[in-house]
């Protein structure tokens, strides 16, 4: 009975640390709470962007947002995920995206839009759920 007791305290304290472990392991993206995003850019004289999101990759299409583009996640870590995006006869686009928070985000975007390229950083911050 003696030695059963550290065996089962042994898997009990893997068994909690496993889910503690996934959450760890999530990339930037798996982070990201969908809803209502606002974009603004710093410095800028733009108006703020809003766009309601369930997909978080979709925020890296902000210059060609409304548009039906495929989006591949090219690199995802824990804090940054680099996403690259086609908008057939729209253009392209590359964005890396820092995760500040799960609501707070700082994208960088480059690429074309109308034929003319583009360079752009936002602020992006989550207002609450899609209306």
């Amino acid at each position: 009975m003696k030695r059963a007791f550290p065996a089962i305290a042994g898997m009990l304290l893997l068994a909690a640390a496993v889910p503690a472990l996934s959450q760890d392991s999530r990339g930037a993206l798996g982070r990201v709470v969908a809803g209502q995003w606002e974009l603004s850019e710093p410095g800028s004289e733009r108006d703020s962007v809003r766009m309601c999101i369930a997909d978080p990759t979709m925020l890296a299409q902000v210059a060609h947002r409304g548009r039906q583009c495929t989006r591949v996640t090219i690199s995802e870590g824990p804090g940054e995920a680099l996403i690259h995006y086609t908008c057939t006869g729209a253009g392209f686009g590359r964005a890396s995206m820092q995760v500040v928070t799960p609501r707070s985000l700082r994208i960088e975007t480059q690429g074309i839009l109308r034929s003319t390229p583009f360079h752009r950083v936002y602020h992006a911050r989550r207002t609450g759920d899609c209306r």
